[in-house]
């Protein structure tokens, strides 16, 4: 078994989260979160867990708050490095041991106490010599770590998934190279950022990648303090994560996940924890992993006692755990169940503990399969940690409810009336500043570049640098004016013919240009403007299937693109065919390429000028914009807002004539296409150019530029500066006091805050001013929405907004006064640009205005925006056609605006605050959240130790009617199992505690392995996409359903039904028909009917008809092995009885076991038994490739019948005795066993003759489907009129043949093979299921020779034959099989009838002439063999659709076919002859209605007379052969099957003229699952999880301690295994509303599978818990 070891070392996690002190609460605002630059041991430790040592609480609590609030204070000034050591020395030197003689300012030498793994790391770091360049908020990871280091490590005690090891190698170190770290800057952990994470597209296609991660910065700080809060708020109770339970007793959202996994759970909650929040709580019962020690009293955790306050524990021993999946509806207080927490007593108490038992935790004793059978092993040890795990109520209780329609089934949740709402007055629009007109302003951008080209054409335009850093080229104005004639000309006059030009104006190209080109990109671009040609700048595709660029071929598809313009360089770099042709990409139309480059290009003649006109209502250009489900859009944007927006920005930004510009963005898009492209040439503004490629070598580059050509602008993201500060050397000559605005082009998004802070912090030095840095805020729509403009030298620094997060989750604004924990700290984007109005709307709805203390989607108004999305009329409709209302419904302007996809509100002063953006919202529960937080706290926990920073992905998917987070991130490769469970672990506390809100699942993946946008940045539909198709390979991953769904349906309270008061009116149930049917009488006696008994119906037929073929047997190849005529069998039947009474010395009534393979020998010596007077027991002979497990089964049904000797033939005989027979089952343990190979010539002297009818004839052993092994007595009576009854159904007379394909040892296989032949004189032809694993055809080419109407074959029969014979249809029918003779095809089974495998085999035959009307089932259990059975005469089985939701209720609720929730049953064919069958409910016993679902009860003459076992268990016989109802018709005696199911009358009529009955049966009592008050049946289950998947080849289904295990066969690589937990759980959820607690992922063929293709899922679920599966991959759901 190659499971994972059970324990691993294990960080922090919450159990360390012990006590929240007080130091974490410092809101330094101004530097609020930035932190990341340095992966310091300090965060590398704990992630933001903060344990101070009981001890210290006192002291670091208070003291440390004062502290933090007057460092608050000094907001506004810059802190210098020397106070900063001063600040953070002070605060957290307490808790260093302190070395004499060191002044403890000296905070730079002492640092962190650094856990082992992560301190050579650290080191090598630190040596680098640069300085400290922190910020403050750094100072509370280091106070919390400090903290941290005084406790030892606590393990994690989340169940830990088990792997196989082949599945942990594969992520090893050498099968993943990193993502590009191309860096040289080691030493300051640049090479831990995957510098490839690329300016990700802003739309959906970087939803929550680089934009968001840049700054997505420490938030350790935050995290550490919010990790052991807990949301005892009121208004968590109602959040979406329902965290904390109603009374703040046991609610702790923050570590919920693990701090509750021993049996005990310690809150050390002071008295009135839910409303002094200054108290801390503490947590532990952490127990030590997975091991499976006893606790002892002295390795308890350091945090247990405090105050010499001990906690009482308690320990509890279930042997059938409580049901974790329901809800308790009490609140925290009571502990009455043993669900909920203790407390400990207010005062001392300090022994109440040491009396207390411990508990056993993991131990064998404590654990116990459901039968009570006690196992031990780590798989149980686990389960049960997950159900301690799952145990607390962690959501208020469901209301109670419960409506039998469709969704209000689910939990809808109610606003709570405490959540905070919108309270201010109505927000008013905002105007800019007037848009001045200045004189000398172009009319165009092409008037523009002619006068700049012909007044001073050697000005230069665009410096390009290469990846060394040095300039590629100089762009003058005058090339560029030029070279865009030409690019002009060509375009309209060289391409196509003069006739049949390819391109004319209005028409749309495609610009395709890589990113280190820019000069060829902007003479591409004008030369389409003076073309007046539509560019469309898309990103260049790599290869032929690169994630989105099929969407991008839509797009251009849609634009009706047939041109491409590119550079040379890139036009080489193309994919080509072997034929030097460029391929279609995926998706896009069929393109000309064209390299608009001078060297291809012919001069215009000297007549031809481009018409520059004023700019107008034309389309100027087509910007992409990728949206959040992954579709891309093409905004166009008209020349005249092009040119609007050019003039809007000179404005704010007081752009002049001959300035420099660095730029850094992308220039094919947004920001750097506005500022380095467009505004740029109408002022005739110098831009630097930076590459990409060149910011991966040296990311201080463009600081570099800027100093060199000391640049008065640069255009930069929070990365670039981010990357800056991480590779900062001590650079002597940095000077950045030639800079007038740096713009932060992702300003809006809320975490370039902590860059900019850092950056400024580090450069403030290097003559950086504050008033410099100017975040802006755009959209591919609006284009830019706001501005800061750069402030007068001297002017106060704008204000911050500390929002708390909770409110921001219900759309309000509330200023975050009392420092929690949950905090997002904003910067404002500037105001409002020249000559636009901006308002706010409502996110939902009606566009209304907001209220000021709102957040909803600015909306601006103005000229310089996008028009439309190219060619979708609806969706530009609603974004670019927007009338904002006013309360009164009023709109407030004439003119339209358009939506900008950003949310925020506008602050005081009539400042811009962005909160996040619509494309990145998720709205779970009711409470909105934003992709790039979550991704922010994520970060935060140890940054960079685990997983990459640049590549974690968040999205949202839709699982059972509300929006689930999903986070996925590429793991490093040289993590380790246990680290990244613990990262993964620590994530969900963290991202629990400050958003309030649970992670559904938390993925991670090799690096390297998500799909990447062009330019580096996670492709986020696209890895959604991957992520519900199951193909994103994770090599991690943890689900918490059970802590995220809260709208599951009310668990059901079961109604008392109705008793036997109820009306019953002849055969009317309270109105309704009471459910019962019968089949037709027997009828007349026939000749051979006048016989008791089957030994002297074979006699009669003997004499009358001796040489009558009875049984033909066929071997694998179809030829006859062996038959027997009438005589043939008499003569061995009395050869077998002499053998009996001679060897075996037998008397009257003994029972023999028949150990024979499927043949003509177990008929001989069953006949032989019954003329020796003896009670045969047919046993099915163990397997030689698997003895060890088959032939105890042999022995058991021996022993359990009392079979005094065995018959067999010699081979098996020589198995029994054979090294690995013996080695299983001791020789001498068996009765005497007898071979009947040779049989003496003699005949006994006389055959026996039963005196009574009733006496026994057989023993009828089989194993259920859920492992019981039952024995039942058939009388020679019952046995007759078995036989009876089927010749009457199937019309069998000695001139039919039968061909039978089914086990003969056990129910209607049995009495088929062996009894049916001799008893109506039908020839029987045999077919051993075992021969067709050899020959698949085998039955099917034999019912055609034979021409045979009437066949009868199990379901795994029919399974082999649909698998393996598939494909072969046209080779059968050629060779001349032909079906179409078959009248019945009868599946013999005990279950509900397998209505896809029937109807894929009846399509499937079809073409050899099977009729679809011929196949059915029949239906029996073991108090009756056969119940129902198709018959020859009657009508066609019908199928009814019943909603599986209503089944849960035990209603019947028909549905059409194809409506949710239908399932589809067919009837289990015609109710035998002889049989009355009548529903009752199973547990009063009283008689249903029709169309009621209840139990089936049957009285039939061939009813088994009872079980035979060797405890005698009374109560039970008499339960299920002779109950009685308890009111109606209470005298009849009724056997009860076991079977739920329902009658229905049709409109068809049977061969009685009646109106015919239906029976569908839906399942066995025994095996259904009783989940939340309902019951289920596990086929519909594993139904549900078989379609999910393609590797899915089979699924079980079974429950342990009320936690829903699902185990699935992978057809497929086993790194696929991780793909199918989130996929199981979702469509359990999705469709049964129950929530999966573990899902194994197994080899093919480990799901045992009894001969009548029947799973054993008890056997299942003994060789799970005994830990003898060898799963691939075991997942424990939390």
């Amino acid at each position: 078994m190659n499971q994972r070891p059970p324990a691993g070392r294990g960080e922090g996690s919450v159990s360390a989260f012990c006590s929240r002190a007080r130091c974490c609460c410092c809101c330094f605002r101004q530097h609020e979160r930035f932190g990341e630059m340095k992966s310091t041991a300090g965060r590398q430790g704990g992630g933001g867990s903060a344990a101070a040592a009981p001890g210290d609480r006192g002291q670091l609590g208070s003291s440390s708050s004062c502290r933090s609030i007057e460092m608050q204070h000094d907001e506004e000034g810059d802190i210098t490095q020397k106070g900063y050591e001063k600040k953070r020395s002070k605060l957290i030197g307490a808790y260093f041991p302190q070395t004499p003689g060191m002044d403890p300012s000296m905070g730079q030498e002492r640092r962190t106490p650094v856990t082992p793994s992560s301190s050579s790391r650290y080191n090598r770091r630190r040596s680098s010599g640069s300085r400290d360049e922190r910020y403050r908020s750094d100072v509370h990871t280091e106070a919390v770590q400090a903290a941290l280091a005084k406790h030892k490590e606590r393990k994690m005690a989340v169940p830990m998934p088990s792997k196989r090891r082949s599945l942990v190698v594969q992520t090893s170190m050498d099968a993943y190279t990193p993502p590009d770290t191309s860096s040289g800057s080691e030493g300051e952990g640049q090479g831990d950022e995957d510098v490839g994470d690329g300016e990700e597209e802003d739309g959906g296609g970087g939803g929550g990648t680089s934009s968001s991660r840049e700054g997505s910065i420490s938030m350790e700080h935050w995290i550490s303090r919010a990790v052991h809060s807990s949301t005892t708020t009121t208004s968590s109770t109602a959040s979406s994560s329902s965290s904390s339970t109603r009374s703040g007793g046991s609610g702790a959202a923050a570590g919920r996940l693990a701090d509750v996994l021993a049996q005990h759970v310690h809150i050390s909650a002071q008295h009135h924890l839910r409303h002094h929040r200054h108290h801390h709580r503490h947590k532990t019962g952490l127990l030590s992993h997975l091991s499976l020690r006893k606790r002892r009293r002295k390795a308890e955790p350091a945090g247990l006692v405090q105050n010499g306050n001990s906690e009482p524990r308690r320990s509890e021993n279930h042997s059938a755990p409580p049901d974790v999946t329901g809800c308790t509806n009490n609140t925290a207080n009571t502990t009455a169940d043993g669900i909920q927490v203790e407390r400990g007593p207010p005062g001392g108490g300090g022994g109440s503990a040491a009396q207390r038992q411990t508990p056993k935790y993991g131990n064998a004793e404590l654990m116990e399969t459901g039968d009570g059978v006690p196992v031990s092993s780590r798989v149980s040890a686990k389960i049960q940690q997950l159900v301690n795990t799952l145990k607390r109520p962690k959501r208020p209780p469901l209301r109670e409810f419960f409506v039998d329609d469709f969704e209000e089934l689910l939990e809808v949740q109610q606003p709570d009336p405490n959540l905070p709402k919108a309270e201010g007055a109505q927000m008013a629009a905002m105007r800019g500043e007037q848009l001045g007109v200045v004189t000398n302003w172009p009319p165009s951008l092409e008037a523009a570049l002619q006068r700049w080209g012909t007044i001073s054409p050697k000005a230069p335009c665009l410096t390009t640098m290469d990846t060394n850093g040095k300039p590629l080229y100089v762009l003058t104005y005058g090339k560029l004016w030029s070279r865009s004639v030409k690019v002009a000309y060509n375009l309209l006059h060289k391409l196509g013919t003069k006739q049949e030009p390819l391109v004319r104006p209005g028409d749309r190209v495609a610009l395709v240009f890589p990113n280190n080109d820019p000069g060829a990109f902007m003479t591409a671009f004008y030369g389409c403007l003076l073309a007046e040609v539509v560019p469309v700048p898309i990103e260049v595709p790599l290869t032929r299937k690169d994630a989105g660029s099929q969407q991008i071929g839509f797009l251009l598809g849609s634009c009706g693109v047939t041109v491409a313009l590119t550079s040379d360089a890139c036009h080489k770099g193309l994919p080509k065919t072997p034929t030097g042709e460029i391929p279609q990409f995926k998706g896009w139309p069929k393109v000309l390429w064209f390299v608009p480059e001078s060297k291809h290009l012919s001069k215009p003649p000297r007549d031809w000028f481009p018409q520059i006109k004023d700019a107008n209502q034309d389309t100027a250009y087509i910007e992409y914009k990728t949206c959040k489900d992954g579709g891309v859009l093409g905004v166009t944007v008209t020349r005249t807002a092009m040119l609007t927006h050019c003039q809007a920005l000179t404005q704010s930004c007081s752009y002049t004539e001959a300035e420099t510009i660095v730029n850094v963005l992308d220039f094919k898009k947004d920001v750097g296409l506005w500022h380095a492209v467009l505004t740029s040439v109408m002022n005739m503004m110098h831009v630097v150019s930076i590459p990409y490629a060149l910011m991966k070598v040296n990311p201080l580059s463009w600081i570099q530029k800027v100093c060199q050509f000391k640049a008065k602008v640069a255009c930069v993201k929070s990365r670039d500066m981010h990357w800056a500060l991480v590779a900062h050397r001590d650079q002597r000559d940095v000077n950045l006091s030639s800079l007038r605005m740096l713009v932060v082009a992702d300003g809006s998004n809320p975490w370039s805050i902590s860059s900019c802070d850092a950056f400024l912090n580090v450069f403030q030095t290097k003559g950086l001013r504050p008033e410099v840095i100017c975040p802006c805020a755009s959209s591919p729509e609006a284009l830019t929405v706001a501005i800061r403009r750069p402030l007068e030298e001297g002017a106060t620094p704008p204000s911050r907004g500390v929002l708390s997060m909770p409110g921001l989750s219900h759309g309000v604004i509330r200023v975050d006064s009392e420092e929690k924990l949950s905090v997002l700290t904003l910067q404002d984007v500037g105001s409002v640009m020249p000559g636009a109005l901006m308002c706010v709307v409502k996110v939902e709805g009606v566009p209304q205005l907001c209220k000021t203390d709102e957040i909803g989607e600015m909306c601006v108004c103005t000229v310089a925006t996008g028009t439309s999305y190219y060619g979708l009329a609806g969706m530009t409709k609603n974004t670019f056609e927007v009338f904002p209302v006013s309360n009164n419904g009023t709109p407030i302007s004439e003119f339209p605006f358009t939506r900008t996809g950003l949310l925020g509100f506008i602050g005081p002063a009539g400042l811009i605050f962005v909160a996040g953006k619509m494309d990145g919202l998720m709205v779970v529960g009711g409470r909105r959240h934003n992709a790039d937080d979550i991704v922010a706290t994520a970060l935060a926990v140890e940054p960079m130790k685990f997983v990459y920073r640049g590549r974690i992905a968040v999205f949202s998917i839709t699982v059972l009617h509300d929006e689930r987070i999903v986070v996925v991130a590429e793991q490093r490769p040289d993590s380790t199992e246990e680290d990244s469970f613990q990262w993964m672990s620590r994530v969900l506390q963290a991202i629990d505690s400050i958003h309030q809100v649970g992670v559904y699942c938390l993925a991670l993946v090799p690096s390297n392995t998500l799909p990447k946008t062009p330019l580096g940045g996670i492709h986020l539909s696209e890895a959604k996409q991957l992520f519900l198709e199951g193909a994103l390979h994770p090599c991690n991953v943890l689900m918490c359903p059970h802590t995220c769904v809260t709208n599951l349906p009310k668990p059901r309270q079961k109604q008392p039904e109705i008793g036997p008061a109820s009306v019953m009116v002849g055969n009317l149930v309270s109105g309704k028909r009471i459910a019962q049917a019968s089949g037709r009488d027997l009828g007349q006696i026939e000749d051979n009917d006048q016989f008791l008994f089957l030994s002297e119906v074979l006699q009669w037929r003997a004499q009358t008809t001796p040489d009558h073929v009875l049984y033909t047997l066929l071997n694998s190849r179809g030829a006859i092995a062996s038959s027997l005529t009438c005589v043939q069998l008499h003569k061995r039947a009395e050869k077998i009885a002499a053998v009996l009474s001679e060897r075996g010395h037998l008397q009257d009534g003994d029972h023999v076991a028949l150990v024979y393979p499927p043949g003509i020998d177990l008929i001989a010596a069953f006949y032989g038994c019954l003329y020796a007077g003896c009670v045969p027991i047919t046993v099915r002979p163990p397997h030689p490739q698997n003895i060890a497990t088959t032939l105890p089964t042999v022995k058991m049904i021996v022993e359990v019948s009392r079979s005094v000797c065995v018959m067999t033939t010699q081979l098996i005989c020589k198995l029994l005795r054979s090294k690995e027979a013996l080695a299983a089952v001791d020789l001498r343990t068996w009765p005497p066993v007898i071979d009947t190979d040779d049989l003496p010539k003699k005949k006994p002297p006389l055959l026996y003759k039963p005196s009574n009818p009733d006496t026994l004839a057989y023993l009828d052993f089989s194993v259920s489907t859920t492992g019981m092994l039952a024995g039942v007595k058939m009388s020679h009576t019952a046995t007759s009129a078995f036989c009876r009854s089927i010749k009457l159904q199937c019309e069998l007379y000695p001139s039919r043949e039968v061909a039978i394909c089914l086990d003969p040892y056990c129910g209607l296989g049995f009495v088929l093979w062996c009894l049916c032949s001799v008893y109506s004189g039908h020839q029987s032809i045999l077919i051993p299921p075992s021969e067709l694993e050899v020959n698949p055809a085998l039955w099917l080419s034999a019912v055609s020779q034979y021409k045979v109407r009437d066949t009868f074959c199990s379901y795994s029969v029919m399974e082999l034959c649909t698998k393996g014979l598939g494909l072969q249809t046209d080779s059968l029918k050629s060779r001349g099989v032909d079906l179409s003779r078959v009248r019945t095809c009868v599946v013999v089974a005990e279950e509900r009838p397998r209505i896809a495998l029937t109807q894929s085999f009846s399509k499937l035959f079809k073409d050899l002439g099977l009729h679809p009307r011929a196949v059915s089932t029949s239906f029996g259990c073991r108090v009756n063999l056969a119940i129902c059975l198709q018959g020859t005469s009657g009508p066609d089985p019908t199928t009814v659709f019943v909603d599986m939701r209503a089944l849960r209720h035990d209603r019947v609720r028909l549905v059409e076919r194809g409506s949710p929730h239908s399932l589809p049953l067919m009837e289990s064919g015609k109710i035998l002859p002889g049989v009355r069958i009548i529903i009752a409910n199973p547990e009063t016993k009283g008689p249903m209605g029709e169309s009621h679902l209840g139990e089936i009860w049957v009285h039939s003459g061939h009813n088994a007379s009872g079980y035979f076992t060797v405890y005698g268990d009374e109560v039970l016989q008499s339960d299920h052969f002779s109950s009685r109802l308890s009111f109606g018709d209470t005298q009849t005696v009724w056997a009860r099957t076991g079977y739920l199911g329902f009658l229905r009358r049709t409109e068809l009529t049977d061969a009685s003229g009646e109106r015919h009955d239906a029976l569908y049966v839906v399942g066995a009592l025994e095996e259904a699952m009783e989940l939340r008050g309902m019951r289920y049946h596990p086929i519909d289950i594993e139904t549900s999880v078989i379609r999910t998947h393609k590797s899915i080849t089979e699924c079980a289904v079974f429950t342990w301690t009320n936690l829903l295990v699902v185990v699935v066969e992978l057809d497929g690589s086993e790194h696929e295994a991780l793909d199918l937990v989130p996929l199981v759980t979702n469509v359990v959820l999705e469709e049964h509303y129950l929530i999966v607690g573990v899902v194994v992922v197994v080899d093919i063929g480990v799901i045992p599978i009894n001969s009548r293709g029947e799973k054993q899922r008890m056997h299942l679920r003994d060789g799970f818990l005994a830990d003898q599966l060898d799963p691939i991959y075991v997942a424990y759901n939390m």
